[in-house]
């Protein structure tokens, strides 16, 4: 009988060490044993070369469900697999359904576990009109982690959470261990701007990028910051497209309190000056993208170690939500799920920053800030088998020709990427083989923080 049920041998990427030549061992779906040189026997065996082989990414932040009748977990979690994500973990703001209630998080758990074909968390929110009242049963149903709102996109669906209130939730969420992450945008300065650019008539691709300076997060950020500062939770930025907030968070870290901040591929990526003047509606997203020196910014963050997580963001809106002329009347967010991890590693080779950093903050410390690293984000053993294989098999993006995408639009169409998804195993065992997902719906798990364990925090 095979010593393992699966060997796999490459290039393995850790979050501390890069293992030339080394192999990931799985033993009924766990990580058995990491190690370098002759393959050990096993049921399955595979010398994939050159490959890399990191931990499968968990994408700390996913909308499956912001657009009735559009993606849900069926596509997302199909995005997922394709894309060598293994776990996501959805926004609360669900079409019809906000994630507010210990009821609303075991139907959404029902309703995902039914569809998904890899694991997923939740988030929860609350209604404003409730205020934190129901935190404690949503901590009891199993959510990762709370997501709130400075900027009121809607007053159901996306509501803005006013400082008081969002004092009152830090300081009930303190004491669970739990983080509470917040969209960093200022309401009232963010809606100054929108006034200036509609008075000067601005309808173009420019209208965004103006009705949300930098100003309008950075305001945000430090009222975030200051908050969890004053109740003792550990706050949480969930994305941020300038240079500065980074700064900002990292000086919070240093004097001792528990400030995170996320950056999503798309600020690595895209910026102003090209991609948004040539996809317009197609590259709107809050906060917005920023001109190519705010994202070479990010990249020299990403280097230093300021970045707590990237994460995509991902929305997969319908096309006529994203192609009118009128810049600010199309939906806010782009997909993502299938591309972010070559795009990330594209992006630290291209800038000489260690492979490392992807291990670290699309796995590593995604779990250690969820509280699911007592069985993901990392090839250590007796973690989940949740594996990742690139090869270095250069081609050009395109959402529509891999059929693995519920829009056939994306942002990155078009980018040159020098390595692919070849394989993802999920729990060790396969659900994408390089061209067709596996994986079938409902084969997916639903991911828990358990709350006896010791905070550890992402840094």
């Amino acid at each position: 009988m095979s010593d393992f049920d699966l060997v796999l041998k490459g290039t393995v990427i850790l979050a501390d060490l890069i293992v030339e030549g080394g192999f990931v061992a799985v033993r009924d779906g766990k990580i058995a044993f990491v190690g370098q040189g002759a393959m050990p026997s096993g049921r399955e065996r595979h010398d994939l070369g050159s490959a890399l082989i990191l931990p499968g990414a968990i994408d700390a932040q996913v909308h499956s469900l912001s657009q009735k009748d559009q993606e849900d977990f069926i596509w997302s979690t199909r995005s997922a697999a394709a894309g060598g994500v293994t776990t996501i973990v959805d926004m609360p703001y669900d079409e019809g359904d906000l994630v507010c209630s210990a009821d609303a998080v075991r139907r959404k758990i029902d309703h995902a576990g039914k569809q998904a074909r890899v694991d997923f968390a939740l988030y929860g929110t609350i209604d404003p009109e409730e205020g934190p009242a129901r935190i404690g049963e949503m901590v009891e149903a199993g959510v990762a982690a709370f997501k709130f709102s400075t900027f009121g996109t809607d007053p159901k669906r996306f509501p803005r959470i006013p400082a008081a209130l969002l004092e009152d939730c830090f300081a009930v969420i303190a004491p669970t261990g739990l983080t509470a992450g917040v969209h960093n945008e200022d309401d009232e300065a963010v809606r100054a701007a929108i006034g200036k650019v509609k008075a000067a008539g601005i309808t173009d691709y420019r209208a965004h990028g103006l009705s949300r300076p930098p100003l309008t997060e950075l305001l945000a950020t430090n009222q975030i910051y200051e908050t969890g500062a004053a109740t003792g939770c550990p706050a949480h930025v969930v994305h941020c497209s300038v240079g500065r907030g980074y700064d900002i968070a990292s000086a919070y870290r240093a004097q001792g309190f528990r400030a995170t901040i996320e950056c999503c591929i798309h600020y690595l990526v895209l910026d102003e000056e090209n991609d948004v003047k040539r996809l317009g509606g197609k590259a709107k997203i809050n906060p917005p993208i920023r001109p190519r020196a705010e994202v070479e910014k990010l990249w020299r963050h990403v280097a230093d170690g300021k970045v707590t997580l990237v994460s995509t963001d991902h929305v997969s809106w319908s096309e006529n939500r994203k192609t009118n002329p009128d810049m600010l009347a199309n939906a806010s967010g782009v997909p993502g799920l299938e591309v972010m991890i070559p795009l990330f590693v594209k992006g630290l080779l291209e800038r000489g920053i260690p492979l490392t950093r992807a291990a670290e903050l699309m796995a590593l410390n995604p779990a250690r800030h969820f509280r699911l690293d007592y069985r993901k984000g990392a090839l250590e053993a007796g973690k989940d088998a949740d594996i990742v294989v690139l090869t270095p098999e250069p081609y050009s993006y395109d959402a529509a020709a891999s059929g693995n995408n519920v829009v056939g639009w994306s942002p990155y169409n078009g980018i040159h990427l020098p390595w692919r998804v070849a394989a993802t195993y999920n729990r060790g065992v396969q659900v994408f083989d390089g061209k067709t997902v596996l994986a079938a719906p409902g084969t997916g798990q639903f991911v828990r923080p358990l709350s006896s364990l010791p905070l550890r925090e992402a840094v």
